[in-house]
């Protein structure tokens, strides 16, 4: 049974400009985040290794922007999101249900960038109620490494705090940042950003980083470095 389902549209690698647009989309959200909130979750979580560590700021501001229901200049990501699909390639993800079983399947073609927006577009389009639910769901799949199953599930309804800092029990977020960032104190603005940069270039693993481990300890740098810029 499909549960929920996302048509998206996409140029494809060898086009000279970079798209993405949506088709028909059947995500029930309710209650929030439902099963429509856990596959744009899914999605993004699935595509999020993949993602060029440089744009992971922009992601997280955008689904902020989204959720206040702001205008989105374009492109961002460096794609373009369009309503029109002529000259586009077709991919579908689902979230498929058996008895007490869900999984995800999820379309390979197209570029990571294009699958994470088709799923952050998605989710913005949302009535107000449900969509800072899913987008928080969003955010919470940036920040997940691991299988997506089970443990995914219960992360995303909180129980499973998983990956994110406070799966600490009443540690200070700012103190978690601040080991994060190997820092002793709240730098300036300037600092924190140079700090930032240059531990995500040594975290990437095209400088040497782990592969395997890059993608949750980019997500915790941009993490960390949004919790101190709010401090």
């Amino acid at each position: 049974m499909i549960l929920a389902e996302l048509e998206m549209f996409h140029s494809r690698p060898i086009a000279p400009t970079r798209r993405v647009a949506l088709g028909q989309q059947h995500l029930p959200v309710a209650p929030a985040p439902g099963y429509g909130g856990l596959l744009l979750a899914g999605i993004v979580a699935n595509f999020i290794p993949q993602l060029d560590p440089d744009l992971f700021d922009d992601l997280d501001r955008l689904t902020r922007q989204l959720q206040e229901g702001m205008r989105i200049p374009q492109p961002r990501l460096r794609y373009r999101f369009q309503q029109d699909r002529v000259g586009l390639t077709r991919s579908v993800h689902q979230l498929i249900g058996g008895g007490n079983d869900i999984e995800f399947e999820f379309a390979e073609k197209g570029a990571a960038a294009q699958h994470i927006l088709a799923a952050v577009y998605s989710a913005g389009q949302l009535a107000p109620g449900p969509r800072g639910r899913v987008m928080d769901g969003i955010r919470m799949g940036m920040r997940w490494s691991g299988a997506l199953d089970g443990r995914f599930v219960g992360y995303l309804s909180g129980g499973e705090r998983g990956h994110h800092w406070s799966h600490g029990t009443g540690q200070d977020p700012v103190q978690w940042a601040l080991g994060i960032l190997d820092l002793v104190e709240v730098p300036s603005r300037s600092s924190l950003q140079h700090q930032f940069r240059d531990l995500v270039r040594r975290a990437h693993p095209d400088h040497g980083g782990d592969r395997g481990d890059a993608a949750q300890r980019i997500a915790d740098l941009t993490e960390a470095r949004r919790i101190l810029l709010a401090s």
